[in-house]
């Protein structure tokens, strides 16, 4: 594979894998919520099973042997992600719905661990390892075509269509990674294997208490960002006179995660990796509390902008600084953080469904991640 190529490739996989398959469903959330009447503690259970997936998935591609090849997997489960999102606007029922989305979940995590190990390797032997953060830019690419697709589909058509035609158009994205990805042969297969003699001291990188610090923050990273991640839309939508935003702030989040990977990494050259991630969750806190703060257009879409441009970077970062711990077993670091970050996404919206429930209002909930988010920094 060119460098070009896996780059393109990747950051297609990634925008359906991640962008729509798991972040289609804020904005969609508030209209399937009218329309089948369920509350938001269902809507948070809901969320949490799709994060529940995503956990199980990222954890399976962290650790397993494939004995096919990571990109036959990778596409693989890339259809089945596909078809997911397709299957949500062809059902009222919550229970098939909770069903879906644990599977979208799953396939979602497989896809991005594998085709963040086979891109970074193409990228790292063609010496090209500052396209990554161009790579996870897909992320946010997916985020901002749901933002403008999503309004579309659902005026036009409703909900159930804002599901199908996002699925049509993945299908037709995914027609690039589905070409251009190849499996390299042996030196890529033998790259999904950690070096049989580990040193002792990088074993021990694991349980020093600096990389325990760095597991609980980014715990709690997944507790905080995925309640707005989740109910930003709905939330929009429950102000006077802003509902007309609330489609738009989504497309506030994907606009700004779209170059943040590579800003943080920028940072973290330059100030390290622990004062740049100071500065992201000190930066999301505010994205995040903004709404409770001021319910003015420009306040909203403000915290959207600041809070789209810090969750995936924080990502980068940590894991990134967790592989610098611990260099010669970095899957195991990998796998250990990606375990506490989806163990607090599936908390989160939970939390925070039950708080809404409870208060008729959103802001408990943003003030409860906020807090956590706080504690994540502290850490």
């Amino acid at each position: 594979m060119r460098p070009v190529q896996a780059l393109i490739a990747g950051v297609a996989a990634l925008l359906i894998a991640m962008g729509v398959g798991r972040f289609a469903y804020t904005p969609i959330l508030p209209l399937m919520q009218l329309d089948a009447h369920f509350t938001e503690s269902m809507a948070g259970l809901l969320a949490s099973m799709n994060y529940l997936g995503y956990l199980l998935g990222a954890l399976a591609a962290s650790f397993l042997y494939w004995k096919r090849g990571r990109a036959f997997y990778l596409k693989m489960y890339l259809i089945l992600n596909i078809a997911t999102t397709l299957l949500m606007g062809l059902t009222s029922d919550y229970a098939l719905w909770s069903i879906l989305r644990l599977i979208s979940g799953l396939s979602s995590g497989i896809v991005f661990v594998l085709a963040s190990s086979v891109v970074l390797e193409v990228l790292e032997r063609h010496q090209r390892r500052s396209w990554s953060g161009v790579f996870y830019g897909g992320v946010g690419l997916g985020i901002c075509l749901c933002g403008i697709v999503v309004p579309i589909f659902e005026q036009a058509l409703g909900w159930e269509w804002a599901w199908i035609g996002l699925g049509l158009l993945s299908a037709a994205i995914g027609t690039i990674p589905f070409v251009w990805i190849k499996e390299e042969g042996a030196r890529s297969q033998a790259a999904t294997n950690e070096p049989a003699n580990v040193p002792a001291a990088e074993r021990d990188g694991l349980r020093t208490p600096l990389f325990k610090r760095l597991l609980l923050s980014y715990g709690c990273e997944g507790i905080g960002y995925i309640v707005t991640g989740t109910f930003l839309v709905a939330m929009v939508r429950d102000i006077p006179r802003l509902e007309e935003y609330a489609n738009l702030s989504w497309t506030f989040v994907g606009l700004a995660a779209v170059p943040s990977c590579v800003v943080w990494a920028m940072a973290a050259k330059k100030y390290g990796h622990i004062k740049a991630l100071y500065g992201a969750f000190a930066v999301q806190i505010v994205g995040v509390i903004m709404p409770v703060l001021t319910h003015s257009a420009i306040g909203v879409l403000l915290g959207a902008l600041l809070f789209g441009g810090t969750f995936m970077g924080i990502v980068t970062l940590t894991v990134s600084y967790g592989k610098m711990l611990s260099p010669h077993n970095s899957r195991k670091a990998i796998g250990y953080l990606t375990a506490s970050f989806g163990a607090g996404q599936i908390v989160g919206p939970i939390v925070a469904g039950n708080l809404t429930a409870r208060t008729g209002s959103y802001n408990e909930a943003l003030v409860f991640a906020s807090a956590v988010l706080f504690l994540g920094l502290a850490l």
